[in-house]
């Protein structure tokens, strides 16, 4: 399908209205097509009455007297950049946004639309929820509406895979490379400009060098000094990550980025609790359980864990389900020579534990295993999740380059799956060491329900990809048992034995690059059977929430 310009809008904003696909002649409409036209456009607003349901509302705050008077200062110059980003990723996923919105009376549409970044349900498979609207395209509007992948790759186009470009067409027709920095000059110069005044602000010294290199990517491109910037900074109290960054969006080639932000303040207590395990992944590496040809890699060990609240989500990370760790940078190069910076967003991770996660064990683990639902394991889980992508392999073992390059498309939700799996198995290995405090039925147990929790997530989501993958497996292993109330009972034993398994698996599929064996793997396991969708419908029917929305700002926050 292709993108929907403003020319077009008009017709789909009539067929919300008036439930047909086109607005010609409307006086020779029938009674009888005026019913249907009726009963479709009531289908769609009941759809997005039950859709909204779906989300639980969450002020995003933290502590703020525990700052400095210019960290106060610097937080709302921080929170307008990500906003920046915010209208950035719009245009990145639906530019057509103000065209459509006008078009639309229903007050809920507009707010699931909001919520969305679009007309299509995210956490269902991009289900379209506006009349009219069709097939949500792959190429978003990184790439020219009708371009194939064919035509990219026989094409003299030098920039085919880079992050920070979009593909178009000139005036003859033939596809050309614009840079992000060349294409939203405008927006990027705005917001450079706003990191360039808190960097004037900040005491820090890491912070401020990060922020000014930052504000020079961002009208530049060149995000490498920036990346190591943030690396290299240990002390500081407020942090932003803010730019081009995921790939989730291009679901043509996994390979153009999108822009989102995230605005942290540092739990200083908790991020203490968590500095001692990076140091520990070149021995977990050594550990895992596959040929050593795959696990030849050393991982980068001079990053930190830490803990923030997080009080403000801008564009991509804002979209479908909320992230609540994150682990960067992406570039598969500072992984190996630096390693990465854990970001555990706690407040939101909370959140989602209390809101989501205990309504969902309640009524889905069977209630002998219910006393091991705890947040520690639950934080602990999401931790070692992103920690556990810098375990395994980045590079194939045949030469097809990095396993990114050679799964494309494919990439994203596989890598998901295997921090999952392999976040567990350090967990497991941890707590046999004695580094790590808790029972393992505890981890094991919330590990269950959080598969449970994600793969609500759908079809749309990596995340929800990479747990549906993961339930199937360990189902498959007998990793668990359904009882008959339809309530899951983990097999501690066994649900080890398929971590093992389904960690080799993965870290093999990567290691050989081998693409058609991964969408083999999609077709097959990374699906919702009918019996798994019934025991969701419940948690539905309960109305238990499937994630989170936010208030935020500074007025939320309390700055000025």
């Amino acid at each position: 399908m292709k993108h929907i310009g403003k020319a077009t809008v008009f017709i789909a904003g009539c067929s919300i209205i008036m439930g047909i696909a086109s607005c010609g002649n409307p006086q020779g409409t029938s009674n009888q097509q005026t019913k249907k036209a009726t009963s479709a456009e009531d289908s769609l607003q009941t759809y997005v009455n039950d859709r909204l349901a779906i989300y639980e509302k969450v002020k995003l705050t933290t502590n703020i007297n525990e700052l400095t008077i210019n960290e106060r200062k610097i937080l709302p110059l921080l929170i307008q950049a990500a906003q920046i980003m915010d209208e950035l990723f719009w245009k990145q996923a639906y530019p057509q946004r103000d065209s459509l919105l006008t078009t639309i009376k229903d007050e809920k549409t507009k707010e699931f639309i909001w919520i969305n970044y679009g007309p299509w349900d995210r956490l269902n498979g991009d289900k379209p929820f506006v009349g009219g609207i069709g097939a949500k395209p792959d190429a978003a509007s990184f790439y020219p509406a009708g371009m194939t992948k064919e035509d990219l790759k026989n094409s003299d186009v030098k920039d085919k895979n880079g992050q920070y470009s979009v593909i178009k067409k000139d005036s003859a027709g033939k596809l050309m490379s614009v840079p992000y920095h060349v294409l939203y000059a405008t927006e990027l110069q705005k917001a450079s400009s706003l990191l360039k005044q808190a960097a004037l602000l900040a005491e820090d010294a890491g912070f401020k060098k990060y922020l000014n290199l930052r504000a020079d990517a961002l009208v530049s491109d060149n995000y490498t000094a920036s990346d190591y910037a943030w690396l290299d900074m240990k002390t500081n109290n407020i942090d932003i990550i803010i730019g081009p960054i995921e790939n989730y969006e291009d679901k043509l080639f996994n390979a153009r980025a999108s822009y989102e932000a995230y605005v942290l303040v540092k739990d200083k207590t908790w991020s203490k609790k968590l500095a001692k395990y990076v140091a520990m992944l070149p021995e977990l590496q050594q550990g895992l359980p596959v040929d050593a040809k795959y696990k030849k890699e050393k991982p980068g060990t001079d990053s930190e864990l830490n803990a923030y609240d997080v009080v403000y989500y801008a564009g991509d990370c804002n979209a479908g389900s909320k992230t609540i760790a994150v682990n960067l940078p992406n570039d598969e190069i500072i992984q190996q020579k630096k390693g990465t910076r854990r970001s555990q967003l706690k407040n939101a991770m909370k959140a989602k534990f209390d809101k989501i996660l205990v309504p969902i064990a309640k009524e889905l683990i069977d209630k002998d295993q219910l006393q091991y639902i705890n947040f520690d394991a639950f934080f602990a889980n999401v931790m070692f999740h992103e920690v556990a992508h810098g375990l395994g392999i980045k590079n194939t073992i045949n030469g097809k380059g990095f396993v990114k390059e050679a799964l494309q498309e494919q990439y994203s939700w596989l890598e998901e799956g295997k921090a999952d799996v392999l976040g567990l198995y350090m967990v497991t290995g941890l707590l046999k060491k004695g580094e790590l405090e808790g029972d393992i039925k505890q981890y094991y147990t919330t590990y269950m329900a959080g598969i449970l929790r994600s793969v609500r997530f759908g079809a749309a989501s990596a995340h929800g990809k990479a747990n549906m993958q993961c339930f199937n497996f360990f189902k498959d292993n007998g990793a668990f048992i359904r009882n008959a109330n339809g309530t899951y009972k983990v097999d501690f034993v066994k649900f080890e034995d398929a971590m093992n398994k389904l960690s080799k698996m993965i870290i093999m599929l990567q290691g050989n690059g081998d693409k058609a064996a991964v969408e083999k793997t999609l077709r097959e396991k990374a699906i919702i059977t009918p019996e798994l969708q019934s025991d969701l419908d419940k948690l539905t029917k309960s109305g238990i929430p499937v994630d989170i929305v936010f208030e935020q700002g500074v007025d939320v926050l309390g700055v000025k």
